[in-house]
């Protein structure tokens, strides 16, 4: 069975992509790094599997279409 994939919270994504924070929301607002989602209505975070994605390949990266 897989692993559910767990929120990451906006220090974790700062440690292990090594951006800072404006330009996570910099890169977020140009579609070139995953969006937050919200988890609570004063929270919100990141799936680990879409910052593993980017930080795999960071110039590949764009958010998947959804048709």
């Amino acid at each position: 069975m897989p692993e559910p994939d767990r929120i990451v919270r906006l220090k974790t994504v700062l440690a292990r992509t090594g951006l800072s924070r404006s330009t996570i929301y910099r890169k977020i607002a140009e579609g070139t790094f995953p969006a937050q989602i919200k988890i609570s209505v004063n929270g919100a975070g990141w799936q680990e599997s879409d910052v593993n994605r980017w930080i795999a390949d960071p110039v590949a990266w764009r958010k998947e279409r959804q048709f």
